[in-house]
């Protein structure tokens, strides 16, 4: 099983969001990435078949394929990770998570499943969910 990797979704408060990024990737023929300060020394664990869990307003919502990672060098000089993603985001059931810096690995074992369409929540709006989640409904 592939390891994971886990970080705060900073400035989107929705999935949506997430896929319209996507979205606007996909039509301009960019790469879908992010950028982050350490680059992860298990990298043969997470290639091939990893993801990036991403953390949405305290619960972890949605998982990004990893197609690569990358050591690049920015205008400053120092050395960071670029996550190439697979164009396409993909619901997990939610799971609180805390607030942490960077990224943190996170074990196959522990990590959401993938929330098949139409099981119950996956149509909801995000701040419904929230709720629901937060109630222990779904």
């Amino acid at each position: 099983m592939p390891l994971n990797l886990i970080k705060l979704c900073v400035g989107v408060s929705e999935i949506e969001e997430m896929n319209s990024w996507v979205k606007i990737s996909k039509n301009s023929n960019e790469d879908c990435d992010h950028v982050t300060r350490m680059f992860p020394r298990r990298k043969d664990e997470i290639l091939p078949g990893g993801s990036l869990y991403w953390v949405i307003r305290g619960l972890i919502l949605c998982r990004q394929p990893i197609a690569d990672l990358q050591e690049v060098v920015g205008g400053d000089g120092i050395k960071r990770c670029r996550i190439l993603f697979k164009p396409q985001i993909i619901e997990v059931r939610p799971a609180p998570r805390r607030a942490f810096q960077g990224w943190r690995y996170l074990k196959a074992e522990d990590a959401p499943i993938d929330l098949p369409r139409g099981e119950k929540g996956s149509d909801l709006p995000d701040k419904m969910r929230r709720e629901l989640v937060e109630l222990g409904l779904i």
